[in-house]
């Protein structure tokens, strides 16, 4: 694939400067840290050292004082840093600034995930939405490139005006380029809403979705035994990935047990903290396999202190996508590490209907299988009529999370629902339910 702003190699040894909150815990300050590390790693560099500043509020030369600027481009030099990389985005001037005082380049948090994202590319697509989110990010950044803009191309005074610089021929190119590759993609967008609406009629999707390295590709292995390659390393997964859950599968009890209909089980691309738009844009059409899906199996990485925050996150995304609201199971991935106490505690009381499983060693398949089961037997029924007390808000979002909602109504003493929801769901809500209001 081309490379739009950059032809050679990565550097080799790279000097890390991260963001300082106080306001963040300890524990957030860490995994932080961690992951901006865990980034740069995935892109191959070694880390010469890695330091945390407190980027100034204003459009200052540097975005922190001119003396910490100093300070941190000389202990880069005393390292032998090839590269500075920013966990923030400065403006283009501050990244010209750094560059003039450091002498070596400069690159931020959105340009080292499209480096990751370039080299994670395998198919057509990918590259295409990897290419697009290259062009988007260098568009406002061509002044970065040209300090002299006084090279004029065609035109002569006083006959046809002063005609183009060279930075007005190139963002022109770049525009066309967009077009063109925004033309490529919804091209394969539709061949793909032309696949799903062939198997949508007979078929219910559900797809995994998450936080980048969660184990998603992992779970799908375990459950439809597609063998699709997986690796410990962020984004190692960024086309959708569609294979049919096997027909028969044993539950719990032992017995053998054919779902209501076929199951389709979709990977999609990790999420991640601070998710640059320009690549949420670009992998929409990818994303749409989560917006489109039946059924979300969030898949979260619970033996990891940051876990909450990774579920943030997810959910940021999906809200921002418009999928937040759609049925969904949480899966507590890598459950056979432990779960840590400060996670299972307050948050799993919001979720008590998250199950504990583990791709590694089968945990909690069986029961995350019958769920996903119920799920589509609950999309073939005809949807059942809830009338729930006004103060029972937790019994809505149980509906939302784990069925199908047709309509809702809020009225000052009752909360009315209708959805299509498994038979146990059904059983255990039966109080509720609205006689002849199927």
């Amino acid at each position: 694939m081309k490379e739009l702003y950059h032809t050679e190699d990565a550097p080799k040894r790279a000097f890390l400067i991260g963001i300082r909150d106080r306001e963040r815990s300890p524990g957030e300050e860490e995994s932080l840290a961690g992951e901006f590390a865990a980034l740069a790693e995935s892109l191959g560099v070694e880390i010469a050292a890695q330091e945390r500043v407190i980027p100034r509020e204003d459009r200052s030369k540097f975005g922190v004082g001119s003396g910490k600027a100093r300070e941190l481009t000389e202990q880069a030099a005393s390292l032998g840093a090839d590269c500075l990389i920013f966990d923030w985005e400065p403006s283009p001037s501050q990244q010209r600034n750094w560059e003039a005082l450091g002498g070596i380049p400069v690159i931020d948090r959105t340009e080292l995930i499209i480096r990751i994202f370039a080299s994670r590319a395998r198919t057509r697509e990918a590259e295409l939405q990897v290419e697009l989110a290259e062009l988007s990010y260098a568009l406002p950044r061509l002044s970065h490139k040209y300090i002299d803009l006084s090279r004029q191309r065609g035109g002569s005074y006083g006959t046809r005006g002063a005609g183009e610089t060279r930075f007005e021929t190139d963002r022109r190119a770049i525009r066309e380029r967009i077009r063109r590759v925004r033309g490529e993609i919804e091209r394969v967008r539709k061949n793909r809403e032309i696949q799903r609406k062939k198997r949508e009629k007979t078929v219910t999707s559900c797809a995994l979705v998450g936080y980048t390295n969660s184990g998603k590709s992992s779970l799908l292995n375990a459950l439809t035994g597609a063998g699709v390659p997986t690796e410990d390393k962020l984004f190692a997964t960024l086309d959708p990935v569609a294979r049919l859950v096997p027909e028969q599968k044993k539950d719990p009890s032992g017995e053998k047990k054919a779902p209501p209909g076929p199951l389709v089980l979709i990977d999609t691309v990790g999420f991640i903290r601070r998710l640059p738009h320009n690549l949420v844009d670009a992998f929409r059409s990818t994303l749409e396999e989560a917006v489109l899906a039946d059924l979300l199996i969030h898949v979260l990485d619970a033996s990891d202190p940051g876990a909450e925050g990774f579920f943030t996150t997810t959910m940021g995304v999906l809200r921002d996508l418009g999928a937040d609201k759609k049925p969904m199971i949480l899966a507590l991935n890598k459950a056979d590490r432990g779960i840590p106490p400060e996670f299972s505690g307050a948050f799993l009381r919001h979720y008590p209907d998250a199950i504990p499983v583990s791709a590694k060693t089968g945990q909690g398949l069986p029961e995350l299988l019958r769920r996903m089961e119920e799920f589509a037997a609950g999309e073939l029924s005809q949807g059942t009529r809830f009338r729930f007390p006004p103060d029972r808000h937790d019994l809505a979002a149980l509906l939302h999370r784990r069925g199908t909602v047709l309509s809702e109504k809020y009225e000052d003493d009752y909360i009315e629902i209708e959805a299509r929801i498994s038979p146990s769901l059904e059983e255990t809500l039966r109080d509720y339910a609205v006689p002849g209001g199927c």
